[in-house]
């Protein structure tokens, strides 16, 4: 009896670690999680839906029947915690080589590309780096731009704090240009004044074309499983319309319609 009972303690304290051992290895798991820190409007913990990002990779995988879980968490412990397969995946990455040899790429979906904010009534049209000769422009402490562009030194930097102190300055006409991911700079300024918006406009041509992947960490026995089925997923909502609907939801219309050829 004695052994009976030792016994039975032994599998049932051992009962949640198999659980778990058990979930990792299934292949059949639905279960998703998403890790990653908020940047709105991509990733939003202020929002019930969690930011278009997460809006359209969690419709993606539900229509290949996943069930997603979004988990906010800083910045480098979701890469972290996504290239060791603690987390499925990241939906708001982008590519770098070095990135790419721990993770694997979904399909890019979102556009977060750098691009000159100007006064409407500036004529400025960017060219290239030549054309930023003698310029002013405001650059955010901190933020990571365009190598090449950094390096150029025809034009005169002033340095800002934040993004709303940049745009004050240049609609005070002390800077002549601002570069932002024009997404981000249209969402902050949408939940500023909206008048705003109207006396600015973005240069056509991007400083850096910056697309977004989901990616998944080798080391997770279900990496290629997931990003499949996330490109399964996304080319259904391309293909029923309700992709473009989202970005349209979210004030986003237009701006990526270069990624995807919907079908006719």
């Amino acid at each position: 009896m004695r052994a009976f009972f030792l016994s039975a303690f032994f599998w049932l304290s051992m009962a949640p670690l198999l659980v778990s051992a058990e979930t990792v290895q299934n292949p059949q798991s639905k279960h998703v999680t998403i890790a990653g820190d908020p940047w709105p409007p991509y990733l939003d913990d202020r929002r019930a839906d969690n930011g278009i990002a997460v809006q359209l990779a969690r419709e993606a995988l539900e229509e290949e029947g996943y069930q997603v879980e979004m988990v906010f968490v800083p910045w480098a412990r979701a890469l972290e915690g996504t290239r060791t397969g603690m987390f499925d995946m990241i939906v708001d990455a982008w590519w770098d080589s070095d990135r790419s040899r721990d993770f694997m790429f979904s399909r890019p979906y979102l556009d977060s590309s750098i691009k000159f904010i100007k006064r409407k009534d500036d004529p400025f049209i960017f060219l290239g780096l030549s054309s930023l000769a003698g310029k002013n422009i405001a650059l955010i402490r901190g933020y990571a731009y365009n190598s090449d562009f950094l390096a150029s030194n025809n034009y005169n930097t002033f340095e800002v704090r934040a993004f709303s102190q940049g745009i004050r300055m240049l609609l005070e006409g002390r800077i002549d240009l601002m570069p932002e991911n024009e997404t981000v700079a249209r969402y902050q300024l949408s939940q500023q004044d909206k008048a705003t918006l109207q006396q600015l406009e973005f240069a056509e041509k991007p400083l850096s074309r910056n697309l977004i992947y989901a990616i998944s960490g080798y080391q997770n026995p279900r990496h290629t499983e997931l990003i499949d089925a996330f490109n399964r997923g996304l080319m259904k909502l391309v293909s029923s319309g309700r992709y473009q609907r989202l970005l349209a939801e979210n004030g986003l219309r237009g701006i990526f319609d270069n990624i995807f050829t919907p079908p006719q």
